[in-house]
């Protein structure tokens, strides 16, 4: 039994607030790739949707003289970090596992390396499967940020990705 559903996340005041800066949209997209990749690599479906969700909630709005700085963006950037400490205290205020947690946090900390020295960390298959799902729905420039969803298209790709997670999770535990 998940002790924390996506959806708690999802509508967290918290989440709704981080969610909307970094792209509502982007983020659920990310968190659908996610879970679709997660069955290909036998991971957790679970913390894949919930690190493919939280993984930009660290994004800071980078503007100058009141539009967006793009450059400015990628020169500066930590976002994961940011991220991964939100993300982390986040799901354990919801009452999410604490190992969890961490691993989630992690793979939010680990889904760009745009802030590190050189790519030269070993990733776990959540670390990278977020990083994949990322990418999958990148668009030049940053614009995936700035798709838009409304709120009840959005909460219905929110359930129907917990019914998913629920499926999978019930249909592991069967061939074990």
């Amino acid at each position: 039994m998940r002790r924390v559903m996506v959806m708690d996340v999802f509508t967290h005041p918290i989440a709704q607030k981080y969610l909307n800066r970094s792209g509502v949209s982007h983020a659920i997209s990310v968190a659908e790739y996610a879970v679709q990749l997660a069955i290909k690599h036998d991971v957790n479906p679970d913390l894949a949707a919930k690190a493919g969700l939280l993984h930009d909630i660290g994004h800071y709005e980078w503007y100058t003289n009141g539009k967006w700085d793009y450059e400015q963006y990628v020169k500066n950037d930590i976002h994961a970090i940011k991220g991964a400490e939100r993300a982390h205290k986040l799901l354990i205020r919801l009452g999410e596992d604490r190992q969890y947690a961490k691993e989630i946090a992690l793979a939010i900390l680990l889904h760009t390396d745009s802030y590190l020295p050189e790519n030269s960390i070993k990733k776990s298959s959540l670390q990278q499967i977020i990083r994949l799902a990322d990418e999958m729905d990148e668009e030049p420039f940053g614009k995936h940020h700035y798709r838009k969803i409304n709120r009840e298209d959005a909460m219905k790709k929110i359930a129907k990705l917990d019914q998913e997670v629920e499926r999978l999770i019930r249909e592991y535990r069967k061939t074990v």
